[in-house]
Parts: C-alpha cells; sequence; structure tokens
C-alpha cells in the first residue's frame, strides 16, 4: 500500500524516537511517505494532497486536533484515514479500540492493514462545514478548551489535570450561569426548539476521557447513527454536579438526567446564541465565537481503518 505518515511533531506524545520507530515499522511491508504539519490547517491540505495523488492510506500521527484536519481533507475521497495517537487525551483512537500508546497501535494498525475488512466507511458531523469525529461544543465545554489552548506549553505535559482546573475555573468565574445562553432549533418545526446553557453534540460515545476513565453522555451514539444532541439546562451547582458525576458513571446516566435535553438520530438542526456569541470547539479544537451554527449528518463519507474490524 502507498501510506502518507502525516506528522504533529508539537504533540504531546510524539516523540523522535517513537516517530523513527513507526516510519520503520510501517515502511516494513509498505510504501510510507512522510511529511510533517506546520500550522493550523496544513494536515487538512496534506490529506487532499494525499487523495488527490491516490494514496490508499493516509496514517495520523498526532492528537485530536491533527486527526480532525486530516478527516476534513480525506471526507469524500477514496483515500482510507488511519490513527497512531500521538496527543494527551486521543479521543478517537481509543473509541475505535486503538491501545493510547503509539507504538503499541501501530502495531494493530499494521495488522489492521493485512485484512481489507479493517477499513470501512463511517459517517461524519459537521458544524458549520467543519466535519467532526467525535463532538462538538458551543458554550461551556469550549469556554474551557479555549482557556486549555492559551496554557499549550502546560497543555503538554499536564493536560488532564489542567482541563480540570480550567473546567472549574470557566465555570466559576468566566460564564453565563443565570440564564440560558443557546437555542437549538430543528428543520420545519419538527421538534420544539430547546433553551439551554451549553450544547454538545456527538458523533460517538464517550464525549472524551479524564485519564483512564470515559466520560459517557449518550452510550447509543455510534459512528454508524446519525448525530445525538445534548442540551445542558442548568448550571446550578448541585445539578451540574450530578450530570458531571453521570457522565462519570456515578448515579443515574446523563439520559436520565431531569436537567439535561437529550436527542439522538438527528441529521439536521440549529444553534443560535441568545446573549453574545459563544465559544466554539470541534474534536477538541477551539475555533473562535459564533453566534450561528449549522449542524448537519452525511452518512458514508468517510474510509476509516479500524484496528478490530
Amino acid at each position: 500500500m502507498h501510506l502518507l505518515l502525516l506528522v504533529n511533531t508539537s504533540a504531546s506524545s510524539v516523540t523522535p524516537r517513537a516517530r523513527v520507530v513507526i516510519q520503520k515499522a510501517l515502511a516494513a511491508d509498505h510504501d510510507v511517505h512522510v511529511a510533517e504539519t506546520s500550522r493550523p490547517g496544513h494536515a487538512t491540505r496534506l490529506a487532499l494532497g494525499a487523495a488527490a495523488d491516490g494514496m490508499d492510506v493516509v496514517v495520523a500521527l498526532g492528537g485530536d486536533g491533527t486527526l480532525n484536519e486530516a478527516a476534513n481533507g480525506l471526507a469524500g475521497t477514496a483515500t482510507a484515514l488511519a490513527v497512531v495517537p500521538g496527543g494527551s487525551t486521543n479521543v478517537f483512537a481509543r473509541t475505535i479500540g486503538l491501545a493510547n500508546d503509539p507504538i503499541e497501535a501501530t502495531g494493530q494498525l499494521l495488522a489492521a492493514l493485512s485484512r481489507p475488512a479493517s477499513t470501512r466507511r463511517i459517517g461524519l458531523a459537521s458544524m458549520n462545514g467543519r466535519y467532526f469525529l467525535f463532538n462538538a461544543g458551543i458554550g461551556l465545554d469550549a469556554a474551557v478548551i479555549a482557556r486549555v489552548d492559551r496554557r499549550r506549553t502546560l497543555k503538554r505535559w499536564a493536560a488532564h489535570p489542567l482541563f480540570v482546573w480550567s473546567a472549574a475555573s470557566t465555570w466559576a468565574r468566566h460564564y453565563e450561569r443565570s440564564r440560558p445562553s443557546v437555542r437549538v432549533t430543528f428543520p420545519s418545526g419538527e421538534e420544539d426548539d430547546v433553551d439551554g446553557y451549553f450544547v454538545l453534540a456527538l458523533n460517538s460515545d464517550p464525549y472524551t476521557f479524564l485519564g483512564d476513565r470515559a466520560l459517557h453522555l449518550v452510550p447509543g451514539a455510534t459512528l454508524d447513527r446519525a448525530i445525538a444532541l445534548v442540551t445542558v439546562r442548568t448550571l446550578a451547582p448541585l445539578p451540574f454536579a450530578r450530570i458531571i458525576a453521570a457522565a462519570m458513571g456515578v448515579g443515574r446516566p446523563v439520559t436520565a438526567q431531569r436537567d439535561v435535553d437529550v436527542r439522538t438520530d438527528l441529521t439536521a438542526f440549529d444553534v443560535r446564541t441568545l446573549l453574545r456569541p459563544l465559544p466554539a470547539q470541534v474534536d477538541g479544537e477551539y475555533l473562535g465565537d459564533v453566534e450561528h451554527a449549522e449542524f448537519r449528518y452525511e452518512p458514508d463519507v468517510l474510509r476509516v481503518v479500524f484496528p478490530g474490524a
């Protein structure tokens, strides 16, 4: 096979030694070209180029942001996306069953590449035209990610503690908690509008990981179904603490929480902010502030190499 190994050398788990080991392992049985990302959006352009050149697979070695960019470059093409986790969290890689260690994951990937049935098409959700693999959000979670991104150096070494600290700080001091700030509307009045404090759109589950613990919002969200939507309708301390505990597996599941509105198998909906523009994120990457976002689902748009297929 002809492979492009797409490397984000700034990703937290990508070391020079790991890159050499992974490249040599892939090159033992495949024709491997290597490209490094150097700026935001670069992985998308490199993936587009690989698809235009007829590459069989783009192997993304980096974090979830690199993977998201590569997926946006490959969507709608015949070139498949493969993953070697190189970030601090690696949500998508772990969701599809890859080990969190890049060397071990490379072994899984090589085994998968030897089996044609390991590659299959999945559907993708999008926000304002930007595809996402596992989640997108408007409001609180995106504000937390924006806060973490302002401390990129610390993120490389202490991503999960930094995320927890940033979440608590943002909720307590930097986010509107007195009234709803987003409204979700559905096409042609199919369902009633929903107001809330922030929204999360899921293309799969879990939502993310804290260390080895997965945070589950809608366990029924899978890569074979359309979008699951979670609208959080309170930020009051006790109910919101229950929601967080539920995501961590304590108490009733998130889908049974009174202050959460959950919809599944949605192919289209819009989100508008009620007070001011709010932060937005896709796959853990902060995109800036938005006033309006269109969410859409497109089935069978991306070929992905699965380790256990």
